[in-house]
């Protein structure tokens, strides 16, 4: 695992966190021209992986992709408060000497922004030619623009609005008190993530917002096996594979995090690329589009997808040359620098 050190960075609510590391993955030539890519809520580093171990967006980024690693560098980071390397609940507190755990401070997005552009600073990137992310990485990208404009050339946030809305909290909600009420949750001094049968319902119920209703009716069928109905067996993987591999505190800090997110009110002035996907009940089209509409240099296409809010982790063949197109766009003024 590669990591980066920053230091001490002083957090929105003033909170000082110390000895920050931030791990990371980066591909293709370094001083070529910089991409950052930003996972989104349970995703870390590994954008691209290996090929034994394909990344989660492996399907995107490589040679002759739609992220061309022959044009482009890519950089991506595990986000501050995340549990696959960088600072976050799991970490050693450098003043205790014992993990953060429950202690660990509220994060917000431009926390984790502050943190990535000290860490690509560090790495000796002085300048990114696009930022790209979607769901809470799309968040990300909204930040970037906003906090960082003259460092990034366009951003580009997919699945993504300006503020998170209503009902994205909702489901929030339900995930944070189902795990801050499990009997073993222990103010957050648990003893393993994978004892917590709070986090796994937290999962159950954000896998039901991220694919459209028809997907699950067209997979599924109401069909039964040892009588249970599939769909209920689905979400029973899912919940325990998300607490066998995910820190239940990174969870909560990173929905809480997800919450505050709200640039609905600012004017970011680089240029925006935005891709929203039919059925996405977290992040509707109807609520970015407008938005949108209101700012000096934005793009967008809607794609048309059973697939929901995880519209964005598949199907690239759909949606991934309007990325390509407009990163190339991007480039060519950044090659002319």
């Amino acid at each position: 695992m590669t990591t980066v050190s920053i230091g001490s960075l002083t957090l929105e609510s003033t909170e000082v966190l110390h000895d920050v590391e931030l791990a990371y993955e980066r591909c293709g030539k370094e001083g070529a021209p910089a991409i950052l890519v930003c996972h989104a809520l349970t995703g870390d580093q590994f954008a691209v992986g290996t090929a034994e171990n394909p990344g989660w967006w492996s399907g995107l980024i490589g040679p002759g992709k739609a992220v061309d690693t022959d044009v482009f560098q890519v950089i991506t980071f595990n986000v501050l408060g995340g549990c696959h390397g960088s600072t976050g609940p799991t970490s050693i507190n450098p003043e205790t000497g014992e993990p953060y755990r429950a202690s660990f401070p509220l994060l917000t997005i431009r926390d984790m922004v502050r943190a990535e552009y000290a860490a690509l600073k560090e790495l000796g990137i002085t300048h990114l030619t696009a930022v790209l992310g979607g769901s809470l990485g799309g968040m990300k990208a909204l930040e970037w623009g906003h906090l960082y404009p003259d460092f990034v050339d366009g951003i580009l946030p997919l699945a993504v609005t300006p503020a998170y809305s209503d009902y994205g909290v909702a489901f929030n909600w339900i995930g944070i008190q189902s795990i801050e009420n499990d009997a073993l949750f222990s103010g957050g001094n648990y003893a393993d993530s994978a004892d917590l049968k709070g986090f796994e319902l937290a999962r159950m119920a954000a896998m039901v917002t991220y694919r459209s209703g028809n997907l699950f009716d067209q997979r599924f069928r109401r069909s039964t096996k040892e009588g249970q109905f599939q769909v209920e067996s689905y979400l029973d993987y899912q919940g325990q594979k998300l607490a066998k591999r995910f820190d239940a505190n990174s969870y909560l800090t990173l929905l809480k995090a997800m919450n505050t997110h709200d640039v609905s009110r600012e004017k970011i002035d680089v240029e925006i690329f935005t891709l929203s996907f039919t059925y996405d009940l977290l992040y509707p089209s109807e609520q970015m589009i407008p938005w949108l509409k209101s700012m000096p240099n934005a793009s967008w296409e809607i794609i048309e997808t059973q697939f929901g809010h995880d519209g964005f982790l598949v199907e690239f063949e759909k949606w991934g040359e309007y990325i390509q197109k407009k990163l190339n766009s991007l480039v060519v003024p950044e090659l002319m620098r």
